[in-house]
């Protein structure tokens, strides 16, 4: 397994430890997709508003080589965020994963043009 580090903030809030080791479990489903993840940085805010159906957000970002990806959900509950951010990450990075290895298998036939031809 990875042993990527997990850095998890609180916005306008405290993070207790159940809530970090409840991070850190739903990020562990993520390191079985791809082991080259560098570094996950998950941040959970608490926005204060009238509307009560997007009081909590989690965003992710899993800093992979090539671009990152990065994630924000929002909903009324923060486990809830949670877990839905996680399903929605695990199923780029599966996507991810399978469009390299599609890249990879399939690769476009290269034109040579007159180099190809013998004289």
């Amino acid at each position: 397994m990875s042993n990527a580090p997990v850095v998890v903030t609180g916005v306008h809030m405290d993070l207790t430890d159940a809530l970090k080791d409840t991070v850190c479990a739903k990020v562990e489903r993520l390191m079985r997709h791809n082991p080259r993840i560098i570094r996950v940085h998950v941040e959970l805010v608490y926005n204060r508003s009238r509307d009560h159906s997007r009081e909590f957000a989690a965003q992710i970002r899993l800093e992979v080589p090539g671009p990152d990806i990065v994630v924000r959900e929002e909903s009324e509950d923060l486990y809830k965020s949670i877990d839905i951010l996680i399903d929605k990450v695990d199923r780029q990075l599966r996507r991810r994963h399978r469009l390299e290895k599609e890249k990879r298998n399939h690769p476009k036939p290269t034109d040579l043009g007159d180099l190809g031809r013998a004289a």
